[in-house]
């Protein structure tokens, strides 16, 4: 076999090789959604559950799905009823990503367990649109021209959660909030909402979104009746190695204030990535805990109680 023969054989290889490593890695991000390369173990809770319900939607035509983790011990106390939080996923996740990636059980047992949460039914819907769910673009969380995700989340499941579980009525026991895109979401959904949720929050969300001013709660908010407005409680974090997000979250903040709107922001050490104590789903394990800990003084100012910690 002649020297230039040689060479081409292994630069065969090795390009073969290559398109292997290419392919792995298209697999890796795109259809296993990336996974987090340190992710810790889940612990189990003694007392949460995690289940995934379905109901049959109008505006998305057909059956879609939810998580719902019940409080500690909503079967014992038939007469008792409970605050709401609806959390919303980002994008290539579905309604278990809470549970298996983020690790939400663990966060609610702690924050019960120092009273800094009224048990609360917990709500994490599947927020994929028609398209499915992809890496390549975010949730539609707004009714457009793949469903209508926004009806499906702020009117449908929430009358669904109040037919199917013991749960406050008032807006002022209900919050929404999400990660990523969910976080865009929980906004863009919860502000033409305000009749059913008074706490919103965001976590490494952004506010200016790619479909237009009417989907972007920076460009709409000041739009919006003050009375709306006056009883809303917002939580806003965001990591500070995602300048987009930063830039964007920061000054949604500042409209806010400009507004009026009772709203704090958190820039925290992070934000995306697949590996690190601070980025993607240790960012959000780690942050749900502030957030959580506002929506637990925002229900408890709503509710004319004490509010633990300082008011949100």
């Amino acid at each position: 076999m002649g020297r230039r023969r040689r060479i081409l054989i292994g630069l065969g290889a090795a390009a073969g090789v290559l398109a292997a490593l290419v392919g792995a890695a298209w697999w890796y991000t795109f259809v296993e959604g990336a996974p987090q390369l340190d992710a810790a173990a889940i612990p189990a809770s003694r007392d949460l559950r995690f289940l995934m319900e379905s109901f049959e939607s109008a505006a998305m035509g057909g059956r879609r799905s939810y998580g719902v983790i019940l409080p500690p011990g909503y079967e014992r106390e038939p007469e008792r009823r409970y605050p709401v939080i609806m959390l919303l996923h980002g994008g290539h996740d579905d309604g278990r990503a809470f549970f298996d990636k983020y690790a939400i059980t663990e966060t609610l047992d702690r924050l019960y367990r120092r009273r800094e949460l009224a048990p609360s039914v917990i709500i994490t819907p599947d927020g994929s649109d028609a398209r499915g769910s992809s890496p390549l673009f975010d949730p539609d969380y707004f009714d457009g021209p793949h469903g209508r995700v926004g009806t499906l989340i702020g009117k449908e499941l929430v009358a669904e959660v109040k037919r199917r579980y013991r749960v406050r009525p008032e807006p002022g026991q209900w919050a929404l909030g999400g990660f990523s895109s969910g976080g865009w979401g929980a906004l863009n959904i919860g502000l033409r909402h305000t009749d059913a949720f008074h706490t919103l929050f965001s976590h490494d969300g952004y506010f200016v979104d790619a479909s237009g001013p009417t989907n972007s709660p920076e460009q709409f908010v000041g739009s919006l009746p003050k009375q709306n407005l006056k009883p809303l409680r917002i939580y806003l974090d965001v990591g500070s190695s995602d300048p987009t997000f930063l830039r964007s979250t920061r000054q949604f903040h500042a409209t806010l204030d400009r507004l009026g709107i009772r709203n704090t922001l958190h820039v925290f050490p992070g934000g995306h990535g697949l590996s690190g104590p601070d980025v993607g789903w240790n960012y959000i394990r780690k942050h749900l805990n502030d957030s959580l800990r506002f929506v637990g003084r925002s229900f408890a100012a709503n509710d004319g109680k004490a509010a633990p910690g300082g008011r949100p």
